[in-house]
């Protein structure tokens, strides 16, 4: 895999990580609001949708390759933002 790919790849996935902390902070919001069945399976296809569309997105940004370093790169965007998300509560409170 050529660099720029592989760059395109790593950014994708970092923004993704960004993405999901958020869209897993609204569904957390919005999830105890139902019954207890409603919450698994509203959970598992929540799941389910993000990962293929992070597949999806890595089809179309280098082919499907995944390496190690991509989940690494997920990892660190839902950290980041995990902070950047923990020091603006802080501030407010």
């Amino acid at each position: 895999m050529i660099l720029h790919v592989q760059i395109l790849s790593l950014l994708y996935s970092f923004i993704f990580g960004i993405v999901f902390f958020v869209l897993l902070e609204i569904n957390y919001k919005l999830l105890y609001s139902g019954k207890l069945i409603y919450r698994i399976i509203i959970s598992f296809m929540f799941i389910i949708v993000l990962s293929l569309s992070y597949f999806i997105g890595l089809v179309k940004v280098n082919n499907g390759i995944i390496h190690v370093y991509f989940f690494l790169s997920l990892f660190t965007g839902y950290l980041f933002s995990f902070v950047i998300y923990r020091k603006i509560n802080c501030k407010k409170k």
